[in-house]
């Protein structure tokens, strides 16, 4: 069964074409960075006018890379929530209207959903449950507890900032330009992750998450320290984008673990932007997580894309889910009970 997923969530406009869930035919993402670096994050009304433009031209491209008539396409899938609405309408529109043309099956599916179901895409094996899922991106960082097929507990959530947002702000901060997060991660690769200091974290739900504390004191270092647009290359830089790394990731880390341990589970599935994090992926594959059983998807599975979304949909069509035309798309998060 071959499936067309279009996710338009924020800034990246994709199609991918997957066949039986799990097998990629194409994965087309056209990215917005370019356009919303000068402004140093996304604007929304940018970001869907710019799906607007690029939505045809990205379905076109991705069915002649993967060698396909309209005939061969048997569902059509895209993100429904959550999201930034006008960006979404763009995708969840075009989805729509494929499948009304075409005649064919239509799915409309969470974005958290579909970044969990890139794990399966080109050789993952299918998920072990119950299981602990991480979703770590520039919009969530969830803690979701997962005890059979779409059926998901929330257990721990972020009360402030994503993680991606706080990778961005404390790049803003340093002027040292967006996305935050893959800057900082090569940076921090040749700096010392124990020259500065950061406070630890607290909350008072021990699996929830908080940024905003660590942003504020990467802004106080920073100004202390006049570290406000320093050459990339000075040493300094290098020093605090490895400490403040070093303090996101282990705040990830080591809340993933006391969700696991808390809940007596030996799966642990990653999943979102954050997962291709270099040290994070560094920590997953370290002694700590040897006594679980790890998924994590492929470094270009990572990031937001149709795949994910044409892998998603088509587990729920075969459980007898289906989203209906008149369906509206929603900027909320409706996964998690």
């Amino acid at each position: 069964m071959i499936t067309l997923g279009i996710e338009t969530s924020c800034d990246e406009t994709s199609v991918g074409i997957v066949e039986d869930g799990t097998t990629v035919l194409s994965n087309i993402v056209n990215s917005q960075i370019d356009a919303h670096k000068k402004y140093g994050g996304v604007v929304p009304e940018m970001a869907s006018r710019l799906h607007v433009m690029n939505i045809v031209p990205v379905i076109e491209d991705a069915m002649t890379t993967a060698s396909l008539k309209w005939r061969d396409i048997d569902l059509i899938s895209s993100t429904m929530s959550p999201g930034l609405l006008g960006a979404l309408s763009v995708g969840f529109n075009a989805a729509k209207t494929l499948s009304f043309c075409l005649g064919r099956p239509f799915i409309g599916v969470n974005h958290i959903e579909g970044h969990i179901y890139a794990n399966l895409l080109n050789g993952g094996k299918y998920f072990e449950f119950p299981f602990i899922a991480l979703v770590a991106s520039g919009g969530h960082t969830q803690l979701i507890l997962v005890e059979e097929e779409f059926k998901y507990k929330l257990v721990g959530n972020t009360l402030d900032d994503a993680i991606g947002e706080a990778f961005d702000k404390s790049a803003r901060i340093m002027g040292l330009g967006y996305p935050g997060g893959p800057i900082i991660d090569q940076l921090a690769k040749e700096g010392n992750k124990k020259r500065y200091r950061l406070p630890s974290v607290k909350t008072n739900r021990k699996m929830d998450f908080s940024f905003s504390g660590l942003k504020t004191a990467a802004l106080r270092i920073v100004s202390e320290n006049d570290l406000f647009n320093k050459e990339n290359d000075s040493q300094d830089i290098k020093d605090f984008c490895a400490t403040l790394q070093e303090k996101l990731i282990g705040e990830l880390t080591k809340k993933l673990l006391l969700a696991a341990d808390t809940y007596n589970i030996s799966n642990i599935l990653i999943a979102g932007g954050v997962s291709a994090n270099s040290l994070f992926r560094e920590k997953i594959a370290g002694e700590e997580f040897k006594r679980f059983n790890v998924a994590i998807p492929q470094l270009k599975f990572c990031t937001d894309n149709g795949a994910m979304i044409a892998a998603a949909g088509y587990f729920r069509y075969k459980k007898g889910y289906s989203t209906e035309l008149n369906a509206m798309p929603s900027a909320s998060n409706r996964l998690c009970s």
